[in-house]
C-alpha cells in the first residue's frame, strides 16, 4: 500500500501578546486553500493537529489551549488605504472546526511585524531606526488596527524591556490602536441597554452587560455566579459541570445579542461571544506567584475563551473591557468604581493589564473612536510546516 507524501508549506511560528500561532502568507498556501472553504479549513486543522480526542495536539503545531491553537493568514491590501489584510482562524482542539467569527487581539500585535518581515510594507514607510506604523485591515470583523512596530537598523526590533503579565520574558513594546471598534451602522450595545437581565436554568436571572467592541462580550458580576473575581484556571477549568454552566450562559447571551437564533447554534460559534465576570478590586496571588495588590488595579476581570478560563486576557476582550469601563453604568464601569474614565488597569489570572478607550455620547448613542493597549511579539521559528493535505 502506498501513501501520499506530506507537502511543505512556508510558515512562521510567532508569539503575539499572550498567544501564539502559525502565520502564513496567503500566496504560500496551496492553491485550493487560498480561498475560504473546506480545503483551507482542512489544511489548518491538520497543521495545528485537530481534531484531537486526546486534547493534546501532539501531532501538530497547536499547544492544546485556546491561546495556542491559532492560525493567521496575511496578504497585501489592495484598497489603497491599508498595508495588509489580516485573517484569523481559531482552531478547535477536539473538534473539526475552524472559527472565523472574530479577531485575536493578542496575535494582532504580531501581524505588523510579520508583514514587515514578509516584505508587504513599502520600504519608504519603514524608518531605519524608530517606529514603523502598519495599517492593518482585520478581515474577520472588517475593522482597522494600527500597529506601531519598533525598528532598529532597518529590522524589526523584538528584544526590549517591556514586560507583559502572562509572558515570561520581556520584549519590545508594540502599541495597538483598534480604530472605531464599532461602526456608525452598528450598535455598541446590541440590546440597546447598558445592563440587561440574562436568564439561564443554571444561574436564574442575573445582570449582564453585553457589548460589541473588539469582540462581542458578555459581562456578568462575579458575585452573581458564586465567584470573587480572583479565580485562577485550576479553580474553574477542572470542573466539567461549571464549564457547562458558563457555556449555557454564553449561549443564552449570544441569543439575546442577536448573534445566533437558538442556543444550540453556539456549538458552531465557539470563538464569539466571550463570557467574562467582573468584581471590585481586591488583592490576590497571580498564577506566577506575583502578589497583585488592591491599589494596583481598578477592577478584577476573568474571561473564558473556547470554553476554558483564559490564563491571562484575550486582546479583543481587553478592548471590550476598556470600552465598557469608559461608559458609566455598565457592570464593568461599576466594578471599577463608576464615573467617566479613559483607561483602566484590571487584574487577570496572570497579573495586570492597562487598556484605554475614548468613548463619547452623541444624542442617545455611545460612540467609541479607538481603544489602545500595548503588547509584544516575536518570531519563535520560521521555515515550513509539513502536512498531509
Amino acid at each position: 500500500m502506498t501513501f501520499a507524501p506530506q507537502i511543505k508549506v512556508p510558515a512562521t511560528y510567532m508569539r503575539g501578546g499572550t498567544s501564539k500561532g502559525v502565520f502564513f502568507r496567503l500566496e504560500d498556501l496551496p492553491q485550493a486553500a487560498q480561498q475560504a472553504g473546506e480545503d483551507r479549513d482542512r489544511l489548518l486543522l491538520r497543521v495545528i493537529g485537530s481534531p484531537d480526542p486526546y486534547a493534546k495536539q501532539v501531532d501538530g503545531m497547536g499547544g492544546a489551549t485556546s491561546s495556542t491553537s491559532k492560525t493567521v493568514i496575511v496578504s497585501p491590501a489592495t484598497d489603497g488605504e491599508h498595508d495588509i489584510n489580516y485573517l484569523f482562524g481559531q482552531v478547535a482542539i477536539d473538534k473539526a472546526f475552524v472559527d472565523w467569527s472574530g479577531n485575536c487581539g493578542n496575535l494582532s500585535s504580531a501581524v505588523g511585524a510579520f508583514a514587515i518581515h514578509s516584505g508587504y510594507v513599502a520600504k519608504e514607510k519603514l524608518p531605519e531606526n524608530g517606529i514603523a506604523t502598519v495599517k492593518i485591515w482585520q478581515q474577520n470583523i472588517g475593522k482597522t488596527i494600527i500597529a506601531k512596530v519598533p525598528m532598529t537598523n532597518g529590522e524589526v526590533q523584538e528584544t526590549g524591556d517591556f514586560e507583559l503579565d502572562g509572558v515570561t520574558f520581556p520584549a519590545a513594546e508594540i502599541e495597538l490602536s483598534f480604530v472605531k471598534p464599532v461602526d456608525e451602522s452598528e450598535s455598541l450595545f446590541p440590546t440597546g441597554n447598558l445592563v440587561d437581565v440574562l436568564t439561564t436554568p443554571e444561574f436564574g436571572s442575573i445582570s449582564a452587560t453585553m457589548i460589541n467592541a473588539g469582540i462581542p462580550t458578555i459581562f456578568v458580576n462575579a458575585a452573581d455566579i458564586g465567584y470573587t473575581g480572583t479565580e485562577l484556571q485550576d479553580d474553574i477549568n477542572n470542573d466539567v459541570e461549571v464549564l457547562a454552566k458558563f457555556e449555557s450562559l454564553r449561549a443564552h447571551g449570544a441569543v439575546k445579542m442577536g448573534l445566533i437564533s437558538d442556543i444550540k447554534e453556539a456549538e458552531q460559534r465557539q470563538h464569539t461571544p466571550k463570557i467574562a465576570f467582573v468584581a471590585e478590586p481586591r488583592s490576590y496571588k497571580a498564577s506566577s506567584g506575583k502578589n497583585i495588590l488592591t491599589e494596583d488595579i481598578d477592577l478584577l476581570v476573568r474571561a473564558l475563551s473556547m470554553g476554558k478560563l483564559h490564563h491571562a486576557m484575550m486582546g479583543t476582550a481587553a478592548v471590550a473591557i476598556g470600552t465598557a469601563a469608559a461608559i458609566p453604568g455598565t457592570l464593568v464601569n461599576q466594578a471599577a468604581g463608576g464615573g467617566q474614565r479613559d483607561s483602566v488597569r484590571f487584574g487577570h489570572p496572570s497579573g495586570t493589564l492597562k487598556v484605554g478607550a475614548a468613548a463619547s455620547f452623541n444624542g442617545d448613542v455611545w460612540k467609541v473612536e479607538e481603544a489602545i493597549m500595548s503588547r509584544s511579539a516575536r518570531i519563535l521559528m520560521e521555515g515550513w510546516v509539513r502536512v498531509l493535505h
